[in-house]
Parts: C-alpha cells; structure tokens; sequence
C-alpha cells in the first residue's frame, strides 16, 4: 500500500498537504481500502470553521459510515465537489484527486504531532 512521503498522516487515518497558506486534507489509501466500495460522500460548507477532532466529512460505503475529522483549527475555504457525482475517486485516487477538503489554518500546524508515512505505515502494518 502506497504512503506518500511528502505528506503527513494522523491516527485516525487522515492524510495533510501543506501548498502555501492551505492544508489539503484526505483519506489514505488504507483507510479507503477499509471502508470498501464508496458510495456517498457528505462534505461540509465552505466558510465553515472547525476544530482538532471534529466531523468534517462522512463517507459512507457499501460496508460503514467512516468520518473525517478536521486535524487543526481552520476555515474550509474549498471541497472537492466532484467527489459527488464520483464518490470512487477515493478508492482510485486517495492522494490527488480525492482530496476532501481544503482548510486555512488558523496557526501554522504543529507537524511533530502528526505521522511521516513510514510511522504510519507501520501504525497500520502496510
């Protein structure tokens, strides 16, 4: 399974991508592998300001309901709406173009508390 080195991941299987001022966040590959066949995927409003731990996205499969949580303080300044009309993306693409959601950070991320790929990859025995 694959694990992008350039991006950081957290325990509840979330992955970041720090472009400029923005933190592009979505699901591994392990996780989407997980879930099983995707169906549906509920994004939240752009404008919308959340905190560490909270639901952003919910995306349901053909297996469960999996739930993305927001890894910093931020503003959703964009998601990804074409995850709409195709919710398999994320199986097909996890890491471009099925990113969920865009976020300024409210501070700049504290990158020691999230994982490089090769922790997570053992986190998750890939």
């Amino acid at each position: 399974m694959d694990f992008p080195n350039d991006l950081r991941y957290t325990d509840t299987h979330e992955y970041l991508r720090a472009t400029s001022d923005r933190l592009t966040v979505g699901v591994t590959a392990f996780a989407v592998d997980q879930l099983g066949d995707i169906v549906f995927v509920e994004l939240p409003a752009v404008g919308r300001t959340v905190a560490p731990g909270e639901v952003v996205v919910t995306i349901e499969s053909v297996k469960a309901v999996g739930e993305v949580y927001a890894p910093v303080v931020g503003t959703i300044v964009a998601v990804n709406e074409a995850l709409g009309d195709t919710p398999e993306t994320l199986a097909d693409d996890p890491y471009t173009a099925g990113w969920l959601i865009q976020m300024v950070p409210a501070a700049p991320p504290d990158w020691s508390a999230f994982l490089d790929a090769e922790t997570y990859r053992q986190q998750v025995g890939a």
